[in-house]
């Protein structure tokens, strides 16, 4: 054992730097793994805790205004129920907050906690009966903090994403419209949060609870009913939702939230940035494990005459390989343990979202588990990868063959004589014939070629991904987002319709302000509802990014998104029925759009097809075009002057705003990769100046000086680079397009939306390859070139 851990030893001090690199690559690719696994527990585990913990609904139901009590509390008698939520008189109105306001679902609830779909505290507590409003002539309680039953005011207790938005904690005071069309103020007793679809400003209203006395004086739009089912089988929840919309009426629910759809919102784009992670960290280990396996292989044809010395004087084949697994066990081990340090104590100091995933990581389920798996399976992999190499290294004989410095019948082809005839540099004909010319060579540099490129493919499908996610913040319009900004209409009486459209386009840089609205609609089957959006007119068309068919021009013509096809089963062509407010709407798809928004379950069509269907409806809100020079923020700024309180003007939200810590995993990917691309480029160094060793006689016997045999050595690197990014990168660019679409089709957004990394980022990449190669091969190729003639005599054996 002695012997085989100085030989250990003696191996690592003569190659530093390749040992250096491994580790480095090593621990970049543990922590990418363990922030994959961070990533995916924090945006699924979350979630389901609280749906656990509060036993909530698998479905909730909410119905129009005049919907009796008795008929929704029928529902928990249908099979495949096990127990319901409420139900709850509820509400749509707005709640106000000094400096924000949102809309909101106010529900009336009793002062005790339900069994089922129960909020779970955050802060403040739930409500009393001193929480209800004070009768007519009972004096008022003195003010005190909220939560003790003392505020002068009605409690209401908030979800936590409407808190937020709000700026509202227990003991604070917001306000909803009152019966005299003025400001009713509300205590804030609590903040709580559960498992259904959080507060999503000008799309999804947030939700309050409050005693019944509190509910009737802000009830401006009626009273419906909202009503929880928890089921005995999820599995069911399509069947179930037809089931109870049928009992109750299709013309009596306005809404359908299924439990999937609140676990997708809640992911949201943290289980993408999870799936980011865990595709390339497990590149980067596939990367690593053919790098080591590389170095190992190419580590024991340069030692041939030390391995077959070590078993003349009595090594095992045992022994040897032992060795070779020993050094790269320590190699990976000591990687893994480095990366899984940094995580563990760094971790949570990264900035965003991702530093937040590590930081709550241990407290989440499975924590220690994948903390203890992962580095495994590194490690595992890495050592797997070696063992067929060192395998080979227990096989050398202690007896090894002389090999000729030039084998027989290796003569110069006519391409390379006819070269050198035109007075080409003798390094560079020599340095291609070198790495290309003859059967082991062609084959050992191909080799080098396929693991080189493995690298260079993982770095341009990530620069690929990177390319993408900017070109929504840079060509908005070509991804489903032309409108910079949106003015939604939050007192239809204060304003019309061309007053509008007269005020947000008075400015230059505006150029169109194209009228919107959204209704809910029930799908075929009534199973679920999705958003029928109306968007511009025949006059003024919106500018849809159509990615297959055509824009809608002609009546009850729509196009949707891949997330609506797929959902619906059906395709650009055909005739889609949907129930909207009770009534069938029916459309003919034209197109498939690129829709970003709510996973792209929208059909959209011109505003002048939902007026057909009801001639009152308003336009909700307006979405500004804005010339390519303008400023969102400026416009913005400008015009919320102008158009006063009855519209809001804010930026158009983008999905890919909770994208902006992929950043970090681009850039760390492309550094873990470019680590693992050099390790292999040392390797390719070390086999092409121990093959170039054996010619030192032949190439100074034609008369080369040792400057021209040094070019001779890095000209043949740097064409094995560059063989290898002109593979990588066409493979990687093709893939990366293909995993993008593919991504982007899995997630509704649609197919279309990959975008190619720009040519002159790929020849840089390209050209960072092989100049790499050339400074780094530049000193080992020099003193392969001073080497004596009796040295490279010796290696011939």
């Amino acid at each position: 054992m002695r012997a085989v851990l100085r030989w250990a030893h003696a191996d690592l001090r003569a190659h530093r730097g390749e040992a250096l690199f491994i580790l480095l690559a090593t621990a970049g690719i543990t922590a990418s793994l363990l922030l994959a696994g961070a990533l995916f527990s924090y945006a699924a585990n979350p979630w389901q805790r609280v749906f656990t913990q509060s036993e909530g609904a698998h479905v909730w139901l909410h119905t129009r205004a005049g919907t009796e009590r008795s008929d929704v509390a029928g529902l928990a008698r249908l099979d495949g129920v096990a127990d319901i939520a409420g139900p709850y008189r509820t509400t749509r109105t707005s709640a106000s907050s000094p400096g924000a306001e949102a809309a909101v679902e106010l529900r009336a609830t009793g002062p005790e906690l339900p069994g089922t779909a129960r909020p779970l505290l955050v802060t403040g507590r739930w409500l009393t009966a001193d929480d209800a409003p004070r009768a007519a002539g009972e004096p008022d309680r003195e003010p005190g903090d909220g939560t003790a039953g003392d505020s002068p005011h009605p409690g209401v207790v908030l979800e936590q994403s409407l808190a937020t938005v709000l700026g509202a904690a227990p003991g604070d005071t917001v306000t909803v419209p009152d019966e005299n069309r003025g400001r009713q103020p509300l205590t804030v007793v609590g903040v709580v949060e559960t498992a259904e679809p959080r507060y999503r400003p000008g799309e999804r209203a947030g939700t309050a609870w409050v005693l019944p006395g509190a509910f009737s004086g802000a009830a401006p739009d009626g009273v419906g009913q909202t009503v929880g089912l928890r089921l005995t089988d999820p599995a069911d929840t399509d069947f179930l939702v037809q089931r109870a919309v049928t009992e109750l009426g299709a013309d009596r629910v306005a809404q359908v939230t299924k439990w999937q759809q609140a676990r997708a919102e809640a992911e949201g784009g943290d289980r993408l940035l999870g799936l980011l992670f865990a595709a390339f960290g497990l590149g980067a280990l596939l990367a690593a494990g053919l790098a080591a396996y590389g170095a190992i292989n190419t580590r024991v044809r340069g030692q041939l005459r030390d391995i077959a010395v070590v078993k003349a004087v009595g090594f095992t084949p045992a022994q040897v390989v032992s060795t070779f697994l020993l050094q790269h066990l320590t190699y990976a081990v000591v990687g893994v343990t480095a990366g899984t340090a940094a995580i563990a104590v760094l971790g949570d100091r990264i900035p965003g979202r991702i530093g937040e995933a590590a930081g709550v990581w241990d407290d989440l389920p499975g924590h220690t588990s994948l903390l203890l798996a992962i580095p495994a399976a590194a490690v595992l992999f890495i050592v797997a990868a070696t063992s067929l190499a060192a395998w080979r290294a227990g096989r050398v004989p202690p007896v090894p063959a002389a090999r000729a410095a030039l084998p027989a019948g290796r003569r110069l082809s006519p391409p390379a004589r006819r070269a050198l005839g035109l007075r080409l540099p003798p390094a560079l004909v020599l340095g291609w014939r070198g790495a290309f010319a003859g059967a082991p060579r062609r084959l050992r540099t191909l080799t080098s070629v396929a693991r080189l490129a493995v690298p260079l493919f993982m770095i341009t499908v990530a620069l690929t991904a990177w390319t993408t996610v900017d070109r929504f913040r840079t060509e908005p319009a070509e991804v489903g987002m032309p409108a910079a900004l949106t003015a939604r209409v939050t007192d239809p009486g204060a304003i019309t319709d061309a007053e509008a459209r007269r005020v947000l386009t008075a400015r230059p840089d505006v150029a169109a302000a194209l009228p919107g609205a959204e209704v809910a609609a029930l799908v075929p089957g009534q199973t679920g509802t999705i958003t029928l959006r109306g968007l511009g007119t025949a006059e003024h068309p919106y500018p849809f990014t159509v990615a297959e068919g055509r824009p809608p021009t002609g009546p009850d013509e729509a196009v949707a998104g891949q997330g609506l096809l797929d959902l619906l089963d059906v395709e650009v062509g055909d005739w889609v029925r949907m129930t909207v407010e009770g009534r069938p709407q029916i459309l003919h798809l034209v197109g498939r759009s690129i829709e970003p928004d709510r996973n792209g379950r929208v059909v959209s069509t011109p505003l002048d097809t939902l007026h057909e269907r009801d001639p009152g409806l308003r336009p909700a809100f307006y979405r500004l075009v804005l010339d390519e020079s303008a400023d969102p923020a400026t416009v913005r700024d400008a015009l919320a002057p102008a158009v006063g309180p009855a519209l809001e003007i804010s930026e158009t939200p983008s999905f890919t705003d909770g994208l902006a810590p992929a950043r970090v995993v681009f850039v760390g990917v492309i550094v873990v990769l470019a680590l693992i691309g050099l390790t292999e480029l040392l390797t390719a160094i070390g086999a092409t100046v121990r093959d170039r060793g054996r010619d030192l006689l032949a190439l100074k016997a034609i008369g080369l000086t040792p400057r021209q045999i040094s070019g001779v050595i890095v000209v043949a690197t740097g064409f094995t680079a560059l063989a290898a990014a002109v593979v990588g990168i066409a493979l990687g660019v093709l893939a990366g397009r293909l995993l993008v679409d593919a991504q982007g089709a899995a997630s509704g957004i649609g197919a279309g939306i990959a975008a190619a990394p720009p040519f002159p980022v790929l020849a840089g990449v390209a050209a960072a390859a092989v100049l790499g190669a050339v400074a780094v091969s530049a000193l080992p190729a020099a003193r392969a070139a001073r080497r004596r003639l009796a040295d490279s005599l010796s290696e011939t054996l």
